[in-house]
């Protein structure tokens, strides 16, 4: 019969690193796809050329692996500048910008998918471009980018199990103290992908869901 130590402290002490997790993926998501929007109309709307300087320090945060980024970010911040800021502001920083940097590509793509003949059409019945851009634009880039977006997403949350290493306790971080501590890692792994499950089925669920309902409008 199968035997555990694990308890419903413990169980608590994985929900909240579950909630650590949620809480750096949504800020992250938030801020990168915010920046993400704009970067990606700049890049699109000043052309490739022009947008060279910008498309390259996107590029580092596209290229150097995440790892790498926090750790690089964590020793300038307190070693270099010497500022005290947290584990937790450091990491929702470097993984907005690393949204960003592949959220702007989506959004550019996005942008580029919506017909010139649509564009123009707009812009003849006395549109501004602001006005092309939120009410026509946008809006059809944006059924051709949530696909991408909501993979994006969810790419983060799991990327999320890297910030650790600046010492935020999230969900990986908790299942790593607990086997450990229990000496019952396959057994914790499993809990630990359990809740990955839970958080990540829904919102691959409700994107399907935005996907197939604007298909069919």
């Amino acid at each position: 019969m199968f035997d555990t130590a694990l308890t419903a402290n413990d169980l608590v002490f994985l929900a909240k690193g579950a909630g650590m997790t949620l809480l750096v993926t949504a800020i992250s998501v938030f801020f990168g796809t915010i920046l993400g929007i704009l970067f990606g109309v700049i890049r699109y709307q000043i052309g490739p050329w022009w947008a060279t300087p910008m498309t390259l320090v996107l590029d580092v945060f596209r290229s150097i692996p995440l790892l790498i980024q926090l750790v690089l970010a964590n020793a300038f911040i307190t070693t270099v500048l010497g500022l005290r800021i947290s584990g937790f502001a450091v990491a929702c920083g470097v993984l907005s910008l690393y949204t960003a940097a592949y959220c702007a590509e989506i959004v550019r793509g996005g942008i580029e998918s919506v017909p010139q003949t649509l564009r123009r059409a707009a812009r003849s019945l006395g549109m501004t471009w602001g006005q092309d851009m939120t009410y026509v634009v946008l809006p059809l880039a944006t059924r051709v980018a949530l696909p991408s977006w909501i993979g994006l997403a969810l790419g983060v949350m799991k990327d999320s199990a890297l910030v650790y290493i600046v010492q935020v306790v999230e969900l990986l971080k908790s299942t790593q103290i607990l086997i450990t501590r229990l000496q019952e890692p396959l057994f914790l792994l499993m809990i630990c992908g359990l809740f990955y499950f839970l958080i990540s089925f829904p919102i691959a669920r409700f994107g399907g869901y935005l996907e197939k309902r604007w298909s069919n409008d």
